[in-house]
């Protein structure tokens, strides 16, 4: 494997990875929002429905996704009739990614929520803030350093990723091999162990420097809320 190819694998990687937060994040959000502020019934199916990617087996995750993502499945044929396609593409690592990492940007995202002084939500509003306003210029930015965190722990979870995706969009290389199915393949040759050295270094690189920056946005939140 030469250098271009490693190049390759690393961009690959962390489009996929950028490409699950893009869309995972905003939906994660809302989801951390409705469970913080509101109550319902069935609010308990959707915490452990949230949760379940982190506890269940990533195959079995993989096979639920090629069954309704797949080319003839529910959603999955309603979006080729469009002409996108997730199995066996690069979308479709994206698509698993984010589905892996779900759980661990909502749970950051919404104890930063919970833990909100809602007292200047009100404050502002009986000083006339409307409820967009107060969103964007109260809520917002106190609970960004939560979403942030989500964010930068959901990268990293994706860029490491690797049962559901292969199961999903299956090992192609330059289509869906990330680092992690690229290390996989590796494994199985004899004379992979070189370069095989080297992606574990920079995923260990990655990953890392995810935690690292995670942590950094946790002593902000914590500086903020002692002030």
């Amino acid at each position: 494997m030469t250098e271009a190819n490693v190049a390759g694998i690393v961009l690959l990687s962390l489009k996929v990875s950028a490409t699950a937060m893009v869309f995972a994040v905003p939906i994660a959000f809302a989801v951390a929002w409705i469970l913080a502020r509101h109550e319902f019934a069935g609010k308990s199916l959707v915490q452990a429905l949230v949760t379940l990617p982190l506890v269940m087996p990533p195959v079995v995750t993989g096979y639920f996704l090629l069954v309704l993502f797949g080319f003839n499945g529910m959603i999955g044929a309603a979006f080729r009739a469009i002409g996108i396609d997730f199995a066996f593409r690069w979308e479709g690592a994206a698509l698993a990614a984010g589905v892996m990492a779900f759980p661990l940007l909502v749970r950051p995202m919404r104890l930063s929520i919970e833990t909100l002084d809602r007292g200047l939500e009100e404050a502002a509003a009986t000083l006339g803030a409307g409820r967009l306003m107060r969103f964007f210029t109260i809520t917002l930015p106190l609970v960004l350093p939560g979403i942030i965190a989500g964010a930068v722990l959901g990268f990293a979870k994706a860029l490491g990723e690797f049962g559901a995706t292969i199961t999903f969009v299956s090992n192609i290389p330059g289509e869906t091999q990330t680092l992690s199915l690229a290390i996989y393949s590796l494994l199985q040759s004899p004379a992979g162990d070189r370069t095989m050295v080297v992606l574990i270094v920079i995923s260990a690189c990655l990953a890392i420097g995810s935690v690292l920056v995670s942590e950094w946005v946790g002593r902000r939140i914590g500086q903020r809320r002692r002030a």
